[in-house]
């Protein structure tokens, strides 16, 4: 049986925890410490609620100036822009702020040029995946392959499975599945009430309890969750091909499932309206 080492942590103002299999423990613990020393980092780059993170800086700085950003947060910002464009909107950074901040980043120089002020951004819909993604690659420094990665229960990004396994099994509420090189998000309002908002209107979202979204990437899969929030099924299933393309480019991934499928949402009566349905 693969012997698997577990490591927990509190950043963000949640759990964390890191999963490594067939490692000897000392070093598997020693490799988690590492990620977790990320995931600290990431928090104070990243944290609206910081004085002194970059992101409370920028809102801080008049139209037509620049700050210039440290890498991490300039890759974030970049993908927070891809997923943006791909979701026509549906996922925006600075949702919650009317009007919606005007900025764009200068890759020459690391740059964030503002454009409106004052440019409040808010990175919780993506900033925690980006943690995983950047625990993943530290493990990677450490030689590890065979992980879980978990950001309380709604943000999963998994490695190579334990030898002998298909996938590391998760549960995402009464569904089950195993996962293998991808990642999961999840959002909705059980937990934390209708705190998703509609960046056209600024107002909260009510069409789903709950979306999941599978992608190459944890930043992408939360983004893509927060985003499925704000869309009908006709245009997540639009995504489809987009998506999956990207991840075949990506790697070789694995995502086996019972009744949970890309794009999956459910109505606040807890009826899946979208039954049968494979996206």
């Amino acid at each position: 049986m693969s012997e698997i080492q577990a490591s927990s942590h509190h950043a963000m103002a949640t759990w964390w925890q890191v999963q490594v299999a067939d490692q000897d423990p000392d070093y598997a613990r020693q490799a988690a410490a590492a990620a977790f020393q990320i995931t600290d980092q990431i928090e104070t780059l990243l944290s609206r609620f910081r004085a002194d993170s970059e992101i409370t800086l920028i809102g801080q700085i008049q139209p037509g100036q620049t700050l210039r950003l440290s890498e991490p947060v300039f890759r974030c910002l970049e993908l927070a822009k891809k997923i943006e464009a791909l979701t026509g909107g549906r996922f925006h950074v600075g949702a919650g702020t009317c009007p919606l901040p005007e900025w764009e980043l200068q890759p020459e120089t690391h740059e964030i040029l503002v454009k409106t002020s004052p440019c409040r951004l808010d990175l919780g819909a993506i900033g925690k995946g980006f943690a995983l993604d950047r625990m993943a690659e530290e493990l990677a420094d450490w030689g590890i392959t065979r992980f879980l990665l978990l950001g309380s229960a709604s943000s999963i990004l998994a490695g190579e499975p334990p030898l002998s396994k298909p996938g590391w099994p998760v549960r995402i509420g009464p569904r089950e599945f195993t996962l293998r090189n991808a990642a999961v998000g999840t959002s909705g309002s059980a937990m934390q009430g209708h705190h998703i908002l509609d960046p056209a209107s600024g107002e909260p979202v009510h069409a789903y309890e709950r979306t999941w979204a599978l992608a190459a990437s944890a930043a992408e899969a939360d983004a893509l969750s927060t985003a499925f929030m704000n869309m009908d099924w006709a245009h997540i299933e639009a995504l489809r091909e987009p998506l999956l393309g990207a991840m075949a480019q990506s790697g070789p991934h694995q995502f086996q499932a019972t009744g949970v499928l890309l794009g999956r949402v459910y109505n606040r009566s807890g009826v899946d309206p979208f039954k049968g349905r494979l996206l």
